[in-house]
């Protein structure tokens, strides 16, 4: 059973370094194009602002279900209350 819960463990350290990676690569991304697009049309620049910022918040949104994913995954492993229940009896 403890081998279970330590590969559970490891997938959900796994999962949230995986599940933050690509979020954190995307922001990139869409800074570097939007300092892009501004240094191209002066102008548009709040336009651009605007948009990054709603774009980055949905980006980051990923990020934060890839946490509550993992989260319910490590707290709601139904082996844990077995595991518990017989580190308490020993």
């Amino acid at each position: 059973m403890e081998m279970i819960v330590l590969a559970s463990t490891i997938v959900s350290a796994l999962a949230i370094a995986i599940g933050t990676m690509f979020p954190a690569l995307a922001m990139g991304k869409a800074i570097v194009q939007a300092l892009d697009a501004m240094s191209r049309q002066p102008e548009a620049e709040g336009i651009i602002t605007r948009t990054l910022f709603i774009g980055l918040a949905m980006i980051e949104s990923l990020a934060i279900y890839v946490l509550v994913i993992v989260l319910i995954i490590m707290f709601r492993n139904p082996l844990l209350g077995q595991l518990a229940s017989t580190a308490v009896s020993k």
